[in-house]
């Protein structure tokens, strides 16, 4: 069996609050799923459209104690175990690890399953644990139950500041947490780890400073980032499409989503450091086929 899936993140509150939003059942339908059940030792469960086959839940409590909460998941067929520990940095800053068993990285680059969305799945979710905890808006979540991928939310900057963090390389390499490069114009290439280590880059086929860029992966799809100026913030549509709707590309969905919650972060906040402590953030199959 491979290694356990892991993702680390920094998130500035107390231990004791941290553990609070991962065992209250409220909490947990906040930032986590759309329903949520929980009465330690005996039940751990979350359910509903947000969640991988989230038709009904599939979690058994296994250990909980004030610094590791540990679960199994039933997922595809296989008995999954996630452990989540924390770490108390300060006392007003936590460090958050998950791992999960039975992680699948050729699912998530070729959509096939439902092991293949772990890895995004919980990079979006502890993106959204960490602005809850911070009082920040969240990031929304991915609808299993739905083929329409279409989100909107507001970043604190101007439309022309978003885009510049969008087709700068640099800069788009910073919030994002890998590599990237990008040749800003229509027909230009966009590749995940660079040109030099990605021999299938997307394309750029929509291009419009301070209103929005479109890129075309081969054979998944569009990817598309519209902008419009909302009282000097920015409204952000992010909208994937040309997809095959009969398998719905959720995996690289919330790894962009996840992305998005670094870009707000980048942009608001003046000490804007990456909440992730790994090489880099999990993001999408693209991603995930270049650095795997």
């Amino acid at each position: 069996m491979s290694e356990p899936m892991r993702l680390s993140a920094r998130v500035t509150a107390p231990l004791k609050a941290v553990h609070h939003a991962l065992t209250d059942p409220g909490e947990l339908r906040v930032w986590l799923a759309e329903h949520a059940e929980v009465e330690l030792p005996h039940r751990y469960a979350f359910w509903g459209r947000h969640t991988p086959d989230g038709a009904a839940p599939h979690q058994r409590p296994l250990h909980v104690d004030d610094h590791t909460l540990r679960f199994s998941w039933l997922l595809g067929g296989e008995e999954t175990t996630v452990e989540i520990s924390l770490e108390e940095e300060s006392a007003e800053s936590t460090i958050v690890t998950l791992t999960q068993t039975h992680f699948d990285q050729e699912s998530a680059m070729t959509e096939g399953g439902v092991l293949g969305t772990l890895q995004t799945f919980w990079c979006l979710s502890i993106a959204n644990l960490v602005d809850h905890l911070e009082g920040r808006g969240l990031t929304p979540k991915a609808d299993f139950t739905s083929p329409i991928m279409r989100e909107q939310l507001v970043i604190g900057g101007s439309p022309e500041a978003v885009f510049d963090s969008l087709v700068d390389p640099e800069k788009f390499s910073r919030w994002f947490g890998y590599k990237v490069d990008l040749e800003p114009y229509v027909g230009g290439r966009f590749a995940m780890g660079g040109f030099e280590a990605n021999d299938t880059p997307a394309k750029v086929v929509a291009l419009e400073p301070g209103r929005g860029l479109s890129l075309e992966w081969p054979g998944l799809g569009v990817s598309s980032w519209e902008l419009e100026d909302s009282g000097g913030a920015t409204r952000l549509t992010f909208v994937e499409s040309g997809f095959d709707e009969k398998n719905p590309p959720y995996a690289g969905w919330m790894g962009w989503l996840s992305g998005i919650a670094e870009l707000r972060r980048f942009h608001e906040l003046s000490d804007w450091r990456p909440i992730w402590l790994d090489a880099s953030i999990p993001g999408s199959p693209e991603q995930t086929e270049v650095s795997g």
